[in-house]
């Protein structure tokens, strides 16, 4: 009678022994840095607990987690019309964390499903707004306004939207080549201005030299003699090259004036 007596109370201080332990590891949580915990005591909240070690009461506290982290939200291309009715894809990527955890859990079903719906939107609102040349050329402007608008729907929720980019503009194929074509006229628009600079500063250049060698007959002399030197390296052909009459015209005068002073 002893024995089972003293057996019977083993077994029970055992019972109550592994209860014990039940009741801490059920009640007992565990929170890392970048994590909160929301506690709901019999339905109602009583607030935000964490980091560290949180101590609930079995079946009476209820606990959420929430990620404080910056999360990466990869918005899917959707179909835009934009305001000269071209049709494209849009797709974006948007950065946003969760600064409240109480009003991320108890104002909105799934705040991350919510946000993403809300960037889907917005992003085709925005983008259907403007020309397709905005769209192209003013994409940080679009940027700035699509994280505008995101940030102020998300704060009662307690979401901080902290960047938006849009990530990739797809183009249908027949206005790829009308773009195409486009920049390549433009492109032949530089060059034939960029021509057309260079010859009139040629010409320029040539009628300036001429004015020079008008206000100066030595001067073409001289280019008469520099042409000479150059074509005598040649040893290829013969060249037949005037002489100007003003390179002997010093020496005619002089044989002419030579008599005269004689007599």
């Amino acid at each position: 009678m002893f024995i089972n007596g003293e057996e019977g109370m083993l077994e029970f201080n055992m019972m109550v022994l592994l209860l014990i332990m039940a009741f801490l590891i059920s009640s007992v949580k565990i929170l890392r840095e970048y994590e909160r915990g929301v506690v709901f005591r019999l339905g109602r909240i009583i607030g935000a607990k964490g980091p560290g070690i949180i101590i609930l009461i079995p079946g009476i506290d209820k606990m959420v987690k929430v990620d404080l982290r910056t999360v990466t939200l990869d918005v899917p291309p959707q179909d835009i019309i934009t305001r000269d009715n071209v049709s494209v894809k849009v797709s974006a990527v948007v950065y946003f964390r969760v600064l409240d955890p109480i009003k991320a859990i108890v104002e909105v079903a799934d705040f991350h499903f919510a946000t993403s719906q809300l960037a889907q939107t917005t992003l085709r609102s925005v983008c259907g707004q403007g020309e397709l040349d905005n769209l192209l050329a003013e994409r940080d402007e679009i940027n700035d306004r699509i994280q505008a608008i995101l940030d102020k729907d998300t704060e009662p929720w307690g979401v901080k939207v902290a960047k938006v980019e849009v990530k990739e503009i797809d183009l249908p194929e027949e206005m790829r080549r009308a773009m195409a074509k486009q920049a390549e006229a433009e492109r032949e628009r530089r060059s034939t201005i960029i021509n057309a600079e260079g010859e009139y500063q040629a010409a320029q250049r040539l009628a300036d030299a001429a004015t020079i060698i008008a206000a100066s007959p030595s001067a073409l002399q001289l280019r008469y003699l520099q042409t000479l030197k150059d074509i005598s390296a040649e040893n290829n052909s013969t060249i037949i090259f005037p002489l100007p009459i003003d390179l002997l015209k010093p020496f005619l005068e002089s044989r002419s004036s030579g008599p005269s002073q004689a007599t």
